[in-house]
């Protein structure tokens, strides 16, 4: 017979088989659910808020597991969420928008840009040899120490004569190397090096500036967030072309990265070839790279033709070689 009038059905209750399927399911979907909500809200949280939004896209995957036990539970509210859950880390791993530019002008010259982090100088004979083969006109090295750095300007003497430098041992040394001409050197204040410089090129100046922020470490996520507010701070009163690359240990889904862009009206050159999901570390140990934290950024006054990622034996990183063109005034 049918229950009294009014009376709600209520949800079958867990038979006991079906319990632990809920419970992990539960517990499944709270780290993508709390990461996602972050990442929509355009925040980088506290730890491990950070250091989880470089796994951003991957959370898909508890995401997914967390809907097929609800499933398995019979919880038609516990698999709704996940549906919700699951749909809004999908959404949130899409390539990230930036500022929609058309570069104006006809091309100057074709500016090829390297930026590698050689591991405290580990990998500066593959990075030699990389330079040799690829011949860019711009190089952003991070973890060179002063030997890696004797060794480059020693190579490079007459390709790349100039260049800026923050001479220190193991991650703090820095190098900027370039074919052109260098003048009004500076450095971000940091933990490790970030040396800049204005670069003639074609007749046309061009900030340069190397980004090597420190990493999102629990305890250190003040500090990380802290120094890529001097890039950010950096890149917003931009006039002119300006170029900004290195490793920036951090990916499209932080916050504090997307505000340089955001603030300095740049553009990720691997976005722009359509390849920001392309992952540059770690490329050692026993996970396959799954992020890209290496980034060259480039303001409208460049179009992006291509860009590929290296191997560098001796480096846990990837390298990214980006080839542009430097554009005329309108």
């Amino acid at each position: 017979m049918p229950g009294p009038a009014g009376t709600g059905a209520a949800p079958p209750p867990l038979r006991p088989r079906h319990r632990p399927a809920a419970w992990l399911a539960g517990l499944l979907l709270l780290v993508p659910a709390t990461v996602t909500v972050c990442r929509m809200l355009d925040t980088d949280g506290v730890t491990p808020v950070p250091q989880l939004l470089s796994f951003l896209p991957w959370l898909a995957l508890p995401a997914g597991l967390g809907l097929l036990l609800a499933a398995v539970a019979r919880r038609r509210g516990l698999a709704l969420t996940a549906v919700v859950v699951l749909a809004a880390t999908a959404w949130s791993s899409l390539p990230y928008t930036t500022w929609t530019v058309v570069s104006h002008g006809l091309p100057l010259a074709r500016v090829r840009v390297l930026a590698a982090n050689v591991e405290f100088g580990q990998a500066t004979d593959a990075l030699i040899a990389t330079v040799r083969r690829e011949r860019p006109g711009l190089v952003y090295v991070s973890e060179c120490d002063r030997a890696c750095r004797r060794a480059l300007t020693t190579a490079f003497a007459d390709e790349l004569p100039h260049y800026a430098s923050v001479e220190a041992e193991g991650s703090a040394g820095s190098v900027l190397l370039s074919a052109h001409p260098l003048r009004d050197w500076r450095m971000i204040p940091a933990t490790m090096g970030m040396p800049g410089a204005t670069a003639e090129i074609a007749g046309r100046s061009v900030r340069v500036q190397l980004a090597h922020p420190m990493p999102p470490l629990p305890g250190q996520v003040d500090v990380w967030r802290r120094e890529l507010g001097r890039i950010e701070d950096f890149a917003a009163p931009r006039t002119g072309p300006t170029l900004i690359a290195g490793d920036f240990n951090a990916s499209q889904d932080h916050a504090a990265f997307r505000a340089i862009l955001r603030e300095g009206r740049l553009r990720d050159a691997a976005w722009a070839a359509g390849k920001s999901r392309a992952a540059t570390w770690p490329v050692e140990g026993p996970l396959p790279p799954y992020v890209q934290i290496d980034h060259v950024l480039v303001s409208d006054e460049f179009s992006v033709e291509d860009v590929r990622f290296l191997d560098l034996a001796g480096s846990d990183h990837r390298a990214v070689l980006a080839d542009l063109d430097l554009r005329g005034e309108r």
